[in-house]
């Protein structure tokens, strides 16, 4: 691997006044969003950096859809190997796969249009089998490019391209051709497998906010690191500037500019004039603002519609404060430079609560099997790959600590040990979930009955909450995944008794 530390250096040098970080991190460290990680560079120098305890700047966390973008990477470095071209029609690639009496559009389907998500289709196709037939066989109902129709299968498709072409994985071709180009650690970066066997190139990446610092910086050099083109320069120009209009999702009328500002080639435009930027769910982002040369990456997770919101803070908070030229740091600029530093080494998440006591603790240890058999809630964290049905538990409390045991019915077992003294207990996993190898877990008990248990599985951005309500026979499971104000809830509840 071929990396080159990026130098760090005060805001005020890059033209980046302090105040206007601050007055950023006072937008975002509110209900809006819990930020994870944020990195802002400009002229190819940080500025600033931080990350809310316990995430940190190597801890891999989940990109979501930003993992398109990696996608679309892989996809442009094959065109300038010369294994394909944008406009290279699916049924040259896959004629095995055309079936007898395809759509009437289906020939003049591309390459470019699975790209910027204009395939013509307005079904998803099925995730079950195989996935090349079944995204062919989607009828297609628009004329190709002339319609936005946002598809993962599309971005899973892509990577079933990269597989017939070079005899690679999408990772295992990344992994040669781009990242210790640009100074990724490959062994720290994490792909989800689908039941298929297939790489989950379209939402399931795990990355650090410094590897998609980089992607995207390639994109922001033209295509170019360390001297070598990795990418075409026509790809980048196409890629980074509206290819199709996306008025279509419906964000104009939720007042959310940065939905439909445009899309590209597995990249979203930003309202902000030439700005793009990598995107998944939760504000996975990681923007490209040209005219001031800045890239600013970040990792969260907001709730709801708020994502979006967290980038129109840029606009409001940070842009007004970055000037043409470096800023002289007077005796006055010193002393923020210094306050800003000092916060942005001191950064969390919001502190567990501290309610270790109740009348029921000890009597509630002990383990459990389900009414029914089996459990309808999840030992794993949100986005990881689940295991076999939970079929009974057994928790164990002690005076400030304790410990939770989940056992599969295929006799699997997953273990957490959980704090109970206000803070958290890091638990790491050797297991075949690579979306699941750390958690951070706590307890509190919210009555003499009732026990909550909340984990933080940082490389999956998922915060799992279960409440336990305790009887003398037995105790009520229930459980909540996303864990933030205005999140969809999904919600399980399962009956058990004490064995």
């Amino acid at each position: 691997m071929h990396r080159t530390e990026f130098e760090r250096v005060s805001p005020e040098s890059l033209g980046i006044r302090s105040e206007a970080i601050w007055n950023f991190l006072d937008a975002v460290e509110t209900d809006l969003t819990e930020m994870h990680g944020l990195m802002i560079m400009r002229h190819d120098k940080i500025a600033a950096e931080g990350w809310w305890a316990p995430y940190g700047p190597g801890i891999p966390h989940m990109c979501a859809s930003l993992t398109k973008t990696y996608m679309g990477t892989a996809i442009a470095i094959a065109i300038q190997e010369g294994l394909l071209t944008l406009d290279t029609h699916l049924n040259d690639i896959f004629p095995e796969f055309v079936p007898e009496n395809p759509s009437p559009y289906f020939e003049e389907l591309t390459i470019r249009h699975v790209l910027t998500m204009g395939s013509g289709m307005c079904e998803f196709p099925t995730m079950e089998g195989n996935w090349v037939k079944n995204f062919i066989a989607v009828p297609l109902q628009y004329r190709p490019g002339t319609h936005f129709w946002y598809n993962s299968v599309g971005s899973t498709f892509l990577g079933k391209v990269i597989e017939k072409l070079t005899g690679k994985t999408v990772y295992e071709y990344l992994e040669e051709k781009l990242f210790p180009k640009i100074g990724i650690n490959g062994k720290n970066v994490f792909h989800g497998i689908a039941p298929e066997g297939q790489d989950m190139w379209a939402w399931r990446t795990v990355s650090t906010t410094e590897d998609n610092l980089r992607l995207m910086k390639l994109y922001k050099d033209g295509g170019v690191a360390g001297g070598e083109r990795l990418i075409p320069e026509e790809y980048v120009k196409l890629a980074t500037t509206k290819q199709i209009d996306n008025e279509s999702t419906g964000s104009r009328e939720r007042g959310d500019l940065e939905g439909c500002s445009g899309y590209g080639y597995q990249m979203w435009m930003c309202s902000y004039p030439g700005a793009y930027r990598a995107d998944g769910a939760a504000g996975q982002f990681s923007i490209v603002i040209p005219d001031r040369d800045m890239i600013v990456s970040m990792n969260q997770n907001a709730p709801g519609a708020n994502p979006n919101k967290v980038i129109s803070k840029l606009w409001e908070c940070l842009l007004p404060g970055v000037e043409d030229a470096p800023i002289e740091e007077t005796e006055e600029v010193r002393a923020m430079q210094e306050k800003l530093r000092y916060r942005m080494q001191r950064l969390a998440i919001a502190a567990p609560e501290f309610r270790p006591y109740a009348s029921m603790k000890d009597a509630a240890s002990g383990s459990y099997k389900a009414v029914d058999g089996s459990f309808d809630i999840y030992c794993l964290g949100m986005y990881a790959p689940e295991a076999s049905p939970v079929r009974r538990f057994a928790i164990r409390f002690d005076e400030m600590e304790g410990e939770i045991c989940w056992e599969s019915t295929d006799n699997t077992a997953l273990s957490v040990e959980f704090a109970l003294d206000g803070s958290r207990r890091y638990n790491r996993f050797r297991s075949p979930w690579q979306f699941a190898t750390k958690c951070y877990a706590n307890g509190v008990w919210e009555s003499d009955d009732t026990f909550r248990l909340e984990e933080l599985w940082p490389e999956n951005n998922s915060k799992k909450v279960t409440w336990f309500k305790f009887s003398e026979n037995g105790c009520v499971v229930s459980q909540v995944k996303g864990g933030l104000p205005g999140q969809p809830v999904v919600k399980a509840e399962t009956r058990t008794v004490k064995e």
